[in-house]
């Protein structure tokens, strides 16, 4: 069932719009804190590992070529975004508008907090997406849940260090700082898990809707790699 998709489907366009909107919508409301149980935690965890529930897919379904499309177009977005809200914060505003303050505290990210999100999102994304498409080739497509978990513990490793590590390193204790990483880490795979069932379902409608299932056989996994 397998073919090469010279243009890209209307499907994959919605699903690439969904990913991007989660990812910038993650990072607007990160700064809001939450608390469950006695962990708290940024409210974008709610969303985030949407995210890598969305590049399992792309990656089970289109392959690695078109999943590295994808994540780059977040990256720029995310990093887009953040450029226009500093310029936004930047301008001089009416004495009458009283909301400064409060809108820069939302929408205004730190050059190291920006730096934290893009470092983790690029390493995440990519190492959760090209471990997905080795394990399908290792377990010749059988097994979903062992792709779609295995990866997501290695990507958001490494996303939840880096994010964390660089974002917080020096400004709070050695055991804060590594108690924030589990809490977050557990949280995020946990959330994998759960929503196992339902990767099952959306992978299967979209095979079967774009009749494809990607084997990456001879794929060179870099990064920087656009084309073809």
């Amino acid at each position: 069932m397998e073919r090469e998709h010279t243009t890209h489907s209307s499907l994959f366009l919605v699903l690439s719009a969904l990913f991007i909107t989660c990812l910038l919508i993650s990072n607007i409301i990160a700064s809001k804190l939450m608390r469950i149980g006695g962990i708290v935690l940024p409210s974008a965890v709610i969303l985030f590992p949407v995210t890598y529930i969305l590049a399992d897919v792309f990656t089970e379904v289109y392959g690695f070529k078109k999943t590295r499309l994808v994540i780059w177009l977040g990256f720029c977005a995310n990093a887009f975004m953040s450029l226009i809200f500093m310029i936004a914060i930047g301008l001089p505003h009416p004495d009458f508008f009283q909301n400064q303050a409060a809108y820069a505290t939302v929408l205004g990210s730190t050059p190291r907090i920006l730096l934290a999100s893009l470092a983790g999102y690029w390493a995440g994304e990519f190492s959760n997406s090209i471990l997905m498409s080795v394990l399908k080739k290792i377990t010749v497509g059988r097994f979903l849940w062992t792709r779609t978990i295995g990866s997501t513990i290695v990507g958001e490793g490494l996303d939840t260090v880096l994010f964390i590590g660089i974002a917080f390193a020096g400004t709070v204790p050695a055991g804060t700082l590594a108690g924030m990483m589990l809490a977050q880490y557990l949280f995020k795979v946990s959330y994998e898990v759960l929503f196992t069932p339902l990767t099952y379902l959306v992978v299967g409608f979209i095979k079967r809707k774009e009749a494809l299932d990607t084997f990456d056989t001879g794929v060179v996994y870099n990064p920087f790699t656009l084309g073809e």
